[in-house]
C-alpha cells in the first residue's frame, strides 16, 4: 500500500492528558483570579462589622428565588409531562451541583438531567427538547438583558471593548437559536433529507430514529412557539432567573453600604455570565469574579467593598449549591433504590 493510500490516524489526545490539562488549567485559575481576590478580602473584613445580616439573610432568599424559576422554567417547556414542582427542583439541584465542580460542566450536567428526568417520566422527545430550549432560551433572555442594559449605559458611561465582545458573542447565539428553530421548523424536510444523509454514514446509528426524534422535536418547538402562554411563561421565568440572580447581587453590594445603578449592574452582572459561558472553569469559577469585581469597582463601589460583596454573593450562588445539590442527588437515588411494593 502506498503512502498516499495509508488511512491517516487522528491524533486523539489520551483521557490522562485531558484530565491534567483541566486539573492545570483550574489550578492556574484558583491561583491567578481566585486568591488574588481573596487577599484583597482579608484587608477588607474590618467592613464585617457593618454589614446589615437582614440584608444577607434577603440576598439569600432571592438567589433561592432565582432557583425555584429556574426550576418553573423547567416544568414550562416540559408542558404537559412535567414533573411535580419538588421533583424538578431536586433534579435541577442535583445536576446544578454537578456543573459546579466539572470543567465543562454543563454537558455531563445535560447527561444527568436527562437521565433523572427520563427516571421522571418525562417523554424522550420532550425531555431532548425541554432541556435544549431551557439553556438556550435562558440564556438568550440574559443577552437581551444584557443589550438593553448596555444601550442604556453607554451613552451615560461610555464604551468598553468587552462589551463589543460580549454583544458579538450574544449575537452569534441567537443567530444560532432562531436559526435552529428556523431550520427544524419551517425547512423541517430540508433538514430530515440532510440529517439523513449524514447519520447514514455513521455505522450502527438508524437514521428512522434520529429523524423520528427530530419530527418530535419539531413538534414540540411548533407547539410551544404557537402556545403563546406556554411561550411567554417560558421566557418570563427566565427572565425572572436572571434578574432575581442579579438583584441577589445588588443586595449583597447594598449589604456593604453601597448603592448600584441597576443599569450598572446589570451590565456588570451581564457582562460576567455572558463571557463565563466560555467551559474553562466550572460554572465560571475565577472568570465571573474576576469580571464582576472591577466592573463594579468601575461604577463607584470601593475595591475593598465590591471584593467582599462578590465573594459573598459567589459563596451563595456557586458554593452553597453543591451540597445542597448533593444532597438531593442522594435523595434521589435512594428513593430510585427502594423497592416498589407490590
Amino acid at each position: 500500500m502506498s503512502e498516499e493510500a495509508k488511512p491517516k490516524r487522528r491524533f486523539k489526545v489520551p483521557r490522562h492528558v485531558r484530565r491534567i490539562l483541566s486539573v492545570g488549567v483550574l489550578i492556574f485559575i484558583f491561583e491567578y483570579l481566585v486568591l488574588p481576590q481573596f487577599g484583597t478580602a482579608k484587608k477588607s473584613l474590618h467592613l464585617l462589622s457593618d454589614v446589615n445580616p437582614v440584608l444577607l439573610v434577603l440576598a439569600v432568599l432571592v438567589e433561592a428565588a432565582a432557583i425555584a424559576s429556574y426550576s418553573e422554567l423547567t416544568r414550562t417547556v416540559f408542558t404537559p409531562h412535567a414533573p411535580k414542582r419538588f421533583e424538578t427542583n431536586r433534579i435541577n439541584l442535583s445536576t446544578l451541583a454537578l456543573s459546579h465542580v466539572l470543567p465543562g460542566g454543563t454537558a455531563p450536567a445535560s447527561a444527568l438531567s436527562y437521565r433523572l428526568f427520563s427516571e421522571a417520566g418525562v417523554p424522550a422527545s420532550t425531555n431532548a427538547f425541554g432541556l435544549a430550549a431551557q439553556g438556550s432560551g435562558s440564556a438568550v433572555v440574559l443577552n437581551i438583558i444584557f443589550w438593553i442594559a448596555l444601550v442604556i449605559s453607554i451613552p451615560l458611561r461610555g464604551f468598553n471593548p468587552a462589551y463589543g465582545f460580549a454583544a458579538l458573542a450574544g449575537v452569534f447565539l441567537m443567530l444560532a437559536f432562531f436559526g435552529t428553530i428556523a431550520l427544524l421548523t419551517r425547512g423541517q424536510h430540508r433538514a430530515d433529507a440532510w440529517l439523513r444523509a449524514t447519520v447514514g454514514r455513521i455505522p450502527r446509528v438508524n437514521p428512522e430514529t434520529i429523524t423520528r426524534l427530530l419530527t418530535h422535536v419539531a413538534e414540540r418547538i411548533t407547539m410551544l412557539t404557537s402556545n403563546r402562554a406556554i411561550l411567554w411563561t417560558s421566557l418570563g421565568w427566565a427572565a425572572a432567573n436572571w434578574l432575581l440572580d442579579a438583584t441577589s447581587l445588588w443586595i449583597f453590594v447594598y449589604a456593604f453600604g453601597y448603592a448600584l445603578s441597576p443599569i450598572d449592574l446589570l451590565v456588570a452582572f451581564g457582562l460576567a455570565n455572558v463571557l463565563a459561558v466560555v467551559p474553562i472553569t466550572p460554572a465560571g469559577l475565577g472568570l465571573i469574579e474576576f469580571i464582576l469585581i472591577p466592573t463594579i469597582v468601575g461604577f463607584g463601589v470601593p475595591q475593598q467593598a465590591a471584593t467582599l460583596a462578590v465573594l459573598a454573593y459567589r459563596f451563595v450562588n456557586f458554593w452553597l449549591p453543591i451540597p445542597i445539590g448533593g444532597a438531593a442527588y442522594l435523595s434521589l437515588e435512594w428513593r430510585r433504590s427502594k423497592p416498589q411494593a407490590g
